[in-house]
């Protein structure tokens, strides 16, 4: 599993013109799955986006995670994370796991960062999705499971 999490002032996810997700200070979490990935690979994101300290404390360091300043997530699945440009023009995406396999892992992944108890948002799977946000510092951070 990959992930691209930014920290934001705000985000919002419009879908043909229409609002469907939107959050204040937290994070924005894009997530690409592989035909390889399992629970193992979801918890260990899960916990790690959670917990991630990028938010500032009292002496300005990266000190303080999501959990600790009550940010809220807004997750966007994107399976062009897993697209392999180093050949041709055109990037490949024969490593991001099919359509209905990504749907399940995304929901799964959703429902494990709703079990820590953060305001957790998402955008539409599979949709032409416009996502609006506003880095804050800016901060982004590439995640990779474990398996990879």
């Amino acid at each position: 599993m990959r992930a691209i999490v930014q920290r934001v002032k705000s985000a919002a996810v419009r879908v043909g013109g229409e609002s469907v997700a939107a959050i204040g200070r937290g994070m924005l979490l894009y997530a690409a799955f592989r035909p390889d990935d399992d629970a193992a690979d979801l918890t260990w994101m899960a916990d790690k986006v959670v917990s991630l300290r990028i938010f500032a404390d009292q002496a300005d360091k990266m000190n303080l995670s999501a959990l600790d300043v009550g940010g809220q997530i807004l997750v966007v699945s994107q399976f062009t994370l897993y697209g392999d440009a180093r050949k041709g023009r055109r990037p490949s995406f024969d490593g991001a796991a099919p359509a209905e396999m990504a749907r399940d892992l995304f929901e799964r992944l959703v429902d494990r960062l709703r079990a820590s108890g953060l305001t957790i948002h998402v955008g539409r799977f599979q949709e032409h999705m416009e996502v609006e946000s506003v880095n804050d510092g800016p901060v982004t951070i590439l995640l990779d499971s474990p398996a990879g």
